[in-house]
């Protein structure tokens, strides 16, 4: 099959598979077909007419004795750069803001109450060149830096939750760089951030290691866009986390 002919995977299995092996492929994938979400079809116009794909399944919780269920909508956003790498820094976070703004928008029509962006969504995924610039330009505060404040924004609109892994760079100590999740409240506050310690680079731990399964992921995906919208019927305390996505 050429490229010019390959949408996904996922696709491609729908496709190609009857409908009774299907089944089967999947649960071995994925460990079980998941009923997939009637979302709006406004919802659906609009990520068509924006160029990004869009997807609902609901997971289901085993139910308590005591305490009712809680429906929460969870949306993750895959994306792709906008501008070449070779645009000013700010241009580049700027557009991506933009691009992003707008899936948020369809996740909030989607009825989604946390959204979770991707690994070092402000940026190209340039961790396998390791920490050089122009890359490290894109470094900035967790707190109150340029994509903070944008997410900010987002979630006061939208009455929504908001995960936003960014390159930080920590001015208090020596200006260091640190792979950070940033939890935004739907009031617009910072709840707190999630730090991982092997990106950017620390020690022997090598990112160029990581490059082959990048390239074999994109290839899957083709550099596609997605909002996949998740709903999680729960019956359990409700425990933040933030999905790290290696896609480009």
């Amino acid at each position: 099959m050429s490229k010019s002919t390959f949408d996904s995977v996922e696709m491609s299995l729908e496709a190609n598979i009857p409908a009774t092996e299907l089944k089967e492929v999947k649960r071995i994938l994925y460990g079980k077909e998941l009923r997939k979400l009637v979302l709006p079809q406004s919802a659906l116009v609009a990520a068509l007419e924006r160029d990004f794909d869009l997807h609902g399944y609901v997971f289901e919780a085993e139910p308590e004795q005591i305490r009712a269920a809680r429906t929460v909508r969870v949306g993750l956003i895959q994306n792709k750069i906008v501008l070449p790498t070779d645009a000013p820094v700010l241009e580049q976070i700027t557009a991506l803001h933009k691009r992003v703004g707008e899936m948020v928008d369809v996740a909030a029509a989607c009825g989604v109450n946390i959204v979770c962006f991707q690994e070092a969504w402000t940026m190209p995924f340039a961790f396998c060149t390791r920490e050089r610039a122009p890359w490290t330009e894109f470094a900035e505060s967790a707190e109150d830096g340029f994509t903070t404040r944008f997410c900010k924004e987002l979630a006061k609109k939208y009455n929504m939750v908001v995960v936003s892994p960014i390159l930080e760079r920590d001015e208090l100590h020596g200006g260091t760089l640190w792979n950070t999740a940033v939890v935004v409240s739907n009031t617009g506050n910072v709840l707190g951030k999630s730090r991982k310690n092997h990106i950017p680079r620390v020690g022997d731990f090598n990112e160029v290691s990581l490059s082959v399964f990048l390239n074999y992921v994109n290839g899957l995906y083709q550099g596609k866009e997605c909002l996949s919208v998740i709903t999680r019927l729960l019956e359990f305390p409700i425990y933040l986390t933030s999905f790290f996505l290696f896609f480009l």
